[in-house]
């Protein structure tokens, strides 16, 4: 089965992303998604379109925003609700468009997983450092989040690079490295099929391995993903968690419970409070192509004016 092929639940998000995300009732905007090359450093030539909104915060927040395999930025623009909430709050957006045929990005070879190693993490971070600079942007408010390919992104990001982002989001992804293929392939089925079970310890291992010596603060994750999720199985929410939670030397016991709408459960970690260090939303029969609440997304990384949390 080709890679394509295993992706196919994910052609079909930029389609739904849209209908099934919040509407908002947004001030008309006249800013546009703009195409920005040059930005620096970019080994797999990747792409990047920049949202700026009219309205930009003073030393605004950066929200890298990370599209599914097959799909591009200007679709994960136009599929999300993200635009329209930096309109309401005054963030900027980079949506970052992989190149190569499968529309993936390297979450997978040696080069991705380490801290400078190369490959589609050092171009993301050179968009960022871009916009951090050209807009006098707040480098204590750094975030990621994606879908899919874009999810597991999201994990690289955070374990490669700790210093940077204070929170990522992931929509339906796997735990850091647990997509690791020695670089010789892009797909890997035993993660993908849920059956890469690890502890939180040798998770956790994994993510400090990425950038040994750091001892700062690590990124808050917030990690969604459907129990029917037929592409990157449903035992990966359960992985992300433990992950997530040993690297910053939590117990796996929630702190907090609820079910914010029918069929959701939502636990949080080190925290009973919205900004809790992990937070996890298992969706009940919610299938790879799943809905993204980007109002959940930004209320957790504190981008809709919630008090940041005490470090």
């Amino acid at each position: 089965m080709t890679l394509k092929t295993r992706m196919l639940g994910v052609v079909m998000a930029a389609v739904t992303l849209a209908a099934a995300a919040l509407t908002f009732a947004t001030p008309a905007s006249a800013a546009t998604l703009t195409q920005v090359t040059n930005f620096g450093t970019n080994p797999t030539n990747l792409q990047m379109h920049l949202y700026v909104p009219d309205r930009v915060a003073t030393r605004p927040a950066i929200l890298l925003a990370m599209h599914y395999c097959t799909g591009t930025g200007p679709a994960f623009h136009s599929g999300t609700q993200y635009a329209s909430l930096a309109d309401r709050y005054g963030f900027i957006v980079i949506y970052p468009s992989a190149t190569r045929s499968s529309k993936c990005w390297d979450v997978y070879s040696p080069q991705a997983l380490r801290r400078g190693g190369g490959s589609d993490p050092v171009g993301l971070m050179s968009m960022v450092d871009y916009v951090k600079q050209r807009y006098s942007a707040d480098p204590a408010r750094i975030f990621a989040t994606g879908t899919s390919s874009g999810a597991m992104m999201t994990n690289v990001m955070l374990g490669v690079y700790p210093d940077v982002f204070a929170a990522g989001a992931s929509f339906a992804g796997v735990p850091f490295a647990c997509f690791a293929t020695g670089g010789t392939s892009e797909w890997n089925s035993q993660c993908a099929n849920g059956q890469l079970i690890r502890t939180a310890q040798q998770w956790g291992d994994l993510v400090r391995e990425a950038y040994p010596g750091y001892t700062g603060q690590r990124p808050r994750m917030q990690i969604w993903h459907g129990t029917n999720d037929e592409t990157l199985r449903y035992p990966n929410f359960g992985e992300q968690v433990k992950q997530w939670t040993n690297v910053h030397g939590l117990s796996q016991t929630p702190a907090y419970t609820d079910s914010p709408q029918s069929g959701y459960t939502r636990t949080r970690y080190g925290s009973s409070g919205p900004m809790a260090p992990v937070e996890a939303i298992s969706m009940q029969g919610v299938t790879h192509n799943l809905p993204v609440d980007a109002a959940q997304v930004i209320r957790f990384f504190g981008l809709d004016g919630t008090a940041p949390p005490t470090t």
